[in-house]
């Protein structure tokens, strides 16, 4: 029998993916009367398996650590690169810039994560509802004040009400569409495709759990390689929208995928003998953001604030933090009687500054910057490099970088500019 909702609570949050429970979790952490509204029923498939290790410290918040290492996760201790010429970089392990217990993380399947995470929000008092269909959030004006849901198949729609809602129903988000407010990113338009294999190769010792980032030919994408549990790795290509699906002469996404296989050195040999295990997926043109985080009595969280980019596995460490930084301006706002726009959104600067650094790293990979020629050239800047792989982006020392990063690209673009004239020289 499906349990029935109370007509009214604190906070009603529309998802139990990552941001969606850890903003319940938080705020029912604080007293509050808090539902989530899931559209589907857990475990479900989702894509995202790398957890990177700035999420140790809203983990430790929620409770989950001892979960997760009593988990069968693979641990993850470090990134490396190949470039399209298949030359390996030194790993960048994140135990060496940073000696804490944080800097070992894991590699998780997203449908036992995201269900570890919906079951520890219940186990802090969170009402969670699977099956749940969020037809529309209500408005009194400016001011939201609950939703129109169904609980179960056939059941009847009915209006709960609430002083805030959050919506943390990801890349379909109901109050994007709603109010008009997503904004594609003008520059990475990317799309992706990827599958799994069973038997791939994998790495030695602690090398075993860490993700590689491979290029393909002429840098035109790159190849997402993860160890998952049980023998299986998570294979993927993202590369532009327009150089993986337009004028390929197929739409068939396994000769689309293997085509870009044939151009990555990188992964050839890692599959080569292994067994594909699941069907292929694609997403197309995925990142956005929002004009606006939060209004009067509503916010958004996770993807539905926005999806940067799959390169630095940045996807659960932004669902996490948003949901963190939520809940602590609504658990405020509910206590002091304040759920205006100011005060559920006044973590949104800081979490744009963050995740603005976190692009511009993107940014700088798509346009071809070498780390080993910049960290050869800045050695004692490395570090800085790792901080934002760990996902630590609300250090403000990162924006050291930046101006040397034009620095080396300005000394690139002028030898490629006096190249022919030396060669005739």
């Amino acid at each position: 029998m499906i349990a029935k909702p109370q007509n009214d609570y604190d906070v009603i949050v529309i998802g139990g993916g990552p941001a969606g429970a850890t903003a319940a979790t938080l705020i029912a952490q604080q007293g509050h009367r808090v539902a989530v509204f899931e559209r589907d029923r857990f475990p479900r498939f989702h894509i995202g398996e790398s957890l990177i290790p700035q999420t140790y410290w809203v983990l430790q918040r929620l409770n989950m650590l001892d979960k997760l290492k009593g988990s069968p996760f693979v641990k993850k201790y470090s990134v490396q690169f190949i470039s399209d010429k298949g030359r390996l970089s030194e790993p960048f392990y994140f135990h060496d810039h940073r000696p804490h217990e944080s800097s070992q993380t894991w590699q998780v399947r997203r449908a036992e994560f995201d269900h570890l995470m919906l079951q520890n929000a219940r186990e802090h008092g969170v009402e969670c509802f699977e099956g749940a269909r969020v037809y529309d959030v209500l408005f009194e004006g400016a001011q939201a004040t609950g939703v129109r849901v169904s609980i179960g198949q056939d059941a009847p729609i009915e209006e709960i009400r609430a002083k805030v809602v959050v919506d943390a129903s990801g890349q379909q988000s109901l109050l994007l569409g709603k109010l008009g407010l997503r904004e594609w990113d003008p520059v990475l338009k990317k799309a992706a495709l990827w599958t799994y294999f069973k038997g791939a190769q994998r790495e030695a010792g602690q090398d075993e759990g860490g993700t590689i980032v491979m290029q393909t030919h002429e840098k035109k994408g790159w190849f997402w390689y993860i160890p998952l549990q049980d023998d299986i790795v998570s294979v993927g290509v993202v590369a532009g929208y327009d150089h993986l699906f337009k004028n390929r002469g197929t739409t068939d996404f396994e000769t689309l995928f293997f085509e870009e296989v044939a151009r990555c050195p990188g992964v050839q040999p890692r599959i080569a003998n292994a067994e594909r295990c699941d069907i292929f997926r694609a997403q197309k043109e995925y990142s956005y953001r929002t004009r606006q985080a939060a209004g009067d009595g509503w916010v958004m969280v996770g993807d539905a604030f926005g999806f940067l980019d799959p390169l630095y596995s940045s996807g659960i460490l932004l669902a996490l933090v948003s949901g963190e930084m939520a809940a602590d301006a609504i658990s405020e706002g509910l206590t002091k009687g304040d759920t205006s726009r100011a005060q559920l959104g006044r973590w949104e600067g800081v979490y744009n500054q963050g995740m603005d650094r976190m692009r511009r790293l993107v940014c700088e990979f798509y346009d071809g910057l070498n780390f080993g020629k910049f960290v050869r050239k800045h050695p004692d800047k490395k570090g800085l490099i790792t901080d934002i792989l760990i996902g630590d982006i609300y250090n403000d020392k990162i924006d050291e970088l930046w101006p040397l990063i034009d620095e080396l690209k300005r000394e690139e673009a002028a030898m490629a500019a006096t190249a022919p004239l030396a060669m005739v020289g």
